[in-house]
């Protein structure tokens, strides 16, 4: 009977400080490797600034702000389904975490449109066309298809850790006081925000 109570405590323990803090330590990391192609990418724009200005026309500014405005309003829905949670509301955090998925769906969409417009035109890595042109705008475009590839690689891991999130708390593993997992998730998801927050400027806006 002992052991079988020992075996419950610990099947029931949950470390959510530890749980926060590796997933910040996480963060950390995922803030070092952007912070350091930030740095690429000034260094290169201040070697080129004639060339980069030129590239960043060919960039539609347009789409980059419906995008921002699609990853602004995620993380508002994020935050609203965590909420919803605490309070004990299943039905509504469900919806804001499926609605958090359907606007990530839709910056993948229109990125997917944007990168098909490039490579339509020619422009992409390796390209002859972007091969005969200067150093400086292959060396944005470059750092054009690296950077927002990479967003979008994290988007689409923050897509299938919500969608995760979703099953658990359709099947009632998270409670109103069993929050912490999806707390983490919506961090990650903070982050993929933030980062591109970083990126529509330096790409779309500073010609």
């Amino acid at each position: 009977m002992s052991g079988q109570w020992e075996t419950q405590s610990v099947h029931l323990h949950r470390d959510d400080a530890g749980s926060r803090m590796g997933m910040w330590l996480f963060l950390f990391t995922e803030l070092i490797l952007f912070g350091g192609l930030f740095i690429v990418y000034a260094v290169y724009r201040y070697a080129h600034q004639a060339e980069f200005h030129l590239a960043a026309q060919e960039l539609h500014s347009t789409i980059g702000f419906i995008n921002t405005i699609i990853l602004l309003t995620s993380s508002m829905t994020m935050a609203m389904s965590i909420t919803a949670l605490q309070k004990g509301n299943k039905a509504l955090s469900m919806a804001l975490v499926s609605a958090t998925l359907i606007l990530a769906g839709a910056f993948l969409v229109n990125k997917f449109f944007e990168w098909a417009g490039k490579f339509a035109n020619g422009i992409y890595p390796g390209s002859p066309e972007l091969m005969n042109r200067p150093q400086g705008e292959v060396l944005y475009f470059g750092l054009y298809f690296v950077m927002t590839g990479l967003h979008a690689l994290h988007v689409v891991i923050g897509m299938a850790l919500l969608a995760v999130n979703l099953s658990f708390i359709k099947r009632n593993v998270y409670t109103g006081e069993n929050t912490v997992k999806l707390e983490t998730a919506g961090l990650y998801w903070h982050l993929v925000d933030l980062i591109w927050i970083f990126l529509f400027p330096l790409f779309y806006l500073l010609h």
